[in-house]
């Protein structure tokens, strides 16, 4: 078995999470859906740290990032599929 790369909870979610440490520009990850342990991949297009967000698709700016299949956030700006989602493009709700 593979190691995965990145972990989405939910197929609705429109981001997931980097579970490995040093994930590099132009690597095709492995991503599994914990709710039914499905797998896709999906080509990272930064560098993103572990515990970071990918986006799944392109996201505009003023949709809501869904996560765990709940709303986290609203994006603050446009996010292309592979691309690192962060507090530069990620703001939450609460404040």
């Amino acid at each position: 078995m593979t190691t995965p790369h990145l972990l989405v909870h939910d197929h609705k979610d429109n981001v997931g999470v980097v579970v490995v440490e040093g994930l590099k520009a132009g690597t095709k990850m492995l991503c599994v859906v914990t709710h039914d342990n499905s797998s896709f991949e999906l080509e990272t297009k930064a560098d993103v740290p572990i515990g970071h967000k990918i986006a799944l698709s392109d996201i505009n700016s003023g949709d809501t990032a869904i996560k765990y299949g709940e709303d986290i956030g609203k994006f603050i700006a446009d996010v292309g599929k592979g691309g690192h989602v962060h507090t530069h493009n990620l703001k939450t709700k609460r404040w």
